[in-house]
């Protein structure tokens, strides 16, 4: 007998219903026997339904048998198969089922783009997006937001403005995208000119607190700590993400009493409870404002209050703010007590303590626990021993890296101009402006030497003579963003930068003195935070 239009939509309700929890999931198996008694093999929909409820549950391999055993496959089933593939991970499937599709249409390249991204074959996923014959708005916001995530936000940035030219109107996706490239990249007039353009056009009835906090989050992460401010102020609604957009940002831009008195505020605020990343907030604000007595009583307080469990990254700030605080002995402690193995992180936390404090036997310490090191590890250890004049320890590191196939990590820098963002590489010729920043950066010297200023080539990795230390650190990146930004940017604008590895002493004190010089505030936001230079003095007081 034919089952009734009333059991289709019976079953595909009770299949909805089965995968919005992990407890309904086990109703799934029973579920598929049922299509089978209720003889409703024959239709795509209550099959297609199946598979996307096996594959949100995670049973991929379950979700390919009914596939599998379909007699008729429409494009639906091929689109949520693919999907259900990539999104586990498993590319190649995905891709070989996509090769298969008659007539793919967008959902089902879409598919297959979102799954490359999610894989990390972000190469791959922008092959395929080109080779698209028609885009809609979703595929695009796939590729922006998988640029976004793979730490390729100028990219996601350059998509956007190519999307917004051929026409497209941008939706909450495609806002939230863009303001998470503009973090990335710390592109702060382009952020300003899409919270400009969403208000102008309306596109929301009011910005929400999932899109208020990505605003928000943008403006802080991009060093504008009172537009996001101002935004906070502003939302009808804000939930604990929120709270913690403000509280991290205001920490990681050196405002550590402010983020403290933000926390206070939101324990007064029933509707919002603090979590894991509210207390790593309070923390970073302790460790960047070196209020050690109070960072201890909240790293007690977390569990014993609050009764949420320390995680990783709680240690870290821990670590980091007894260690900065010349507490090295008591932050080595604590990672002794961790209930859970220590990472990279809580050990370089550890390490920059013993950089700052020369304390060249705990730094040994360190580097021999660690399980995994990077470059910046060796060379952080090798700039300790060059700044005591342990030039023998400076070359057992270099024999090690070289033993271990380790390579130092190219210092990189980005600053937007016009709205255009510009990177440089240390060391780098290749900007079509170099000579005018190589001229820019020679009369910044000569002006500085006035000043009496003498060049910190302690840290420079190599026992070498030096003059030649001088021009190697005359190359760092973050000077030739900011000999860029002095020649191309706007007169009493910010000069803002993004650095992806920790600020030299050095440069740190190349970028005050340029302050000072040409009265030009400059931001950079480095590995770390956020370091705002005004008049020859640095928002963190030289303790970073």
């Amino acid at each position: 007998m034919r089952p009734s239009r009333l059991n289709q939509h019976s079953f595909l309700f009770l299949l909805r219903e089965a995968s919005a929890s992990a407890a309904a999931r086990r109703r799934l198996p029973p579920l598929h026997a049922l299509l089978v008694k209720l003889g409703l093999q024959p239709y795509a929909r209550v099959h297609n339904a199946l598979i996307q409820a096996y594959a949100a549950s995670g049973l991929v391999d379950d979700a390919r048998r009914v596939f599998d055993g379909m007699s008729h496959r429409d494009t639906v089933s091929f689109n949520s198969m693919i999907h259900a593939h990539a999104m586990s991970g498993d590319v190649v499937s995905a891709r070989r089922l996509f090769e298969r599709v008659p007539s793919p249409t967008p959902v089902t390249w879409t598919s297959m783009v979102a799954g490359l991204c999610r894989a990390g074959d972000v190469a791959a996923a922008r092959r395929l997006f080109e080779e698209m014959p028609v885009r809609d708005l979703v595929s695009w916001n796939a590729m922006m937001s998988g640029l976004a995530g793979n730490r390729r936000p100028v990219e996601a940035l350059c998509l956007f403005r190519r999307m917004m030219a051929e026409g497209f109107a941008p939706n909450r996706g495609t806002v939230l995208s863009a303001l998470a490239a503009c973090t990335g990249a710390g592109a702060l007039e382009t952020g300003k000119w899409i919270h400009a353009f969403v208000e102008r056009k309306r596109l929301f009835r009011w910005w929400d607190e999932f899109l208020g906090t990505a605003l928000l989050d943008m403006y802080a992460k991009c060093g504008a700590v009172e537009l996001a401010l101002d935004v906070f102020t502003k939302l009808r609604s804000r939930n604990t993400c929120t709270w913690n957009a403000m509280i991290n940002g205001l920490a990681m831009n050196g405002y550590s009493a402010k983020a403290l008195d933000m926390f206070r505020k939101m324990e007064l605020d029933r509707t919002v409870v603090p979590d894991e990343v509210t207390f790593v907030g309070v923390l970073l604000a302790c460790s960047h404002g070196g209020f050690v007595d109070v960072g201890r009583e909240h790293f007690h307080m977390i569990e014993k209050k609050y009764g949420i469990r320390l995680i990783l990254e709680h240690y870290a700030c821990m670590v980091d703010l007894l260690a900065r605080s010349g507490h090295l002995q008591e932050a080595h402690k604590i990672i002794a007590g961790m209930p859970m193995k220590p990472d990279a992180v809580v050990w370089r936390a550890l390490l920059g303590g013993c950089r700052l404090h020369k304390d060249v036997k705990m730094a040994e310490t360190a580097i021999s626990e660690m399980e995994a090191t990077c470059s910046g590890d060796h060379v952080l250890l090798s700039n300790l021993y060059a700044a005591v004049g342990r030039w023998s320890g400076v070359e057992d590191v270099r024999r090690t890296m070289r033993s271990k196939g380790i390579e130092k990590i190219p210092g990189c820098s980005s600053i937007e101009i016009n709205d255009s963002i510009h990177e440089f590489v240390s060391g780098d010729k290749s900007h079509p402006s170099y000579n005018d920043i190589h001229a820019k950066l020679a009369e910044i010297s000569a002006r500085m030497q006035q000043q009496g200023y003498v060049t910190e080539t302690a840290e420079v990795f190599y026992d070498v003579e030096e003059e030649e230390k001088e021009q190697a650190l005359g190359h760092h990146s973050e000077k030739l963003a900011i000999a860029f930004g002095l020649i191309g940017g706007p007169p009493n604008v910010a000069i803002r930068i993004v650095k992806n590895l920790r600020f030299c002493a050095d440069c740190h004190k190349f970028a005050k003195l340029v302050s000072q010089i040409y009265h030009w505030e400059i931001v950079v936001r480095d590995r770390a935070r956020f370091h705002h230079f005004t008049e020859g003095a640095c928002s963190c007081n030289d303790f970073w």
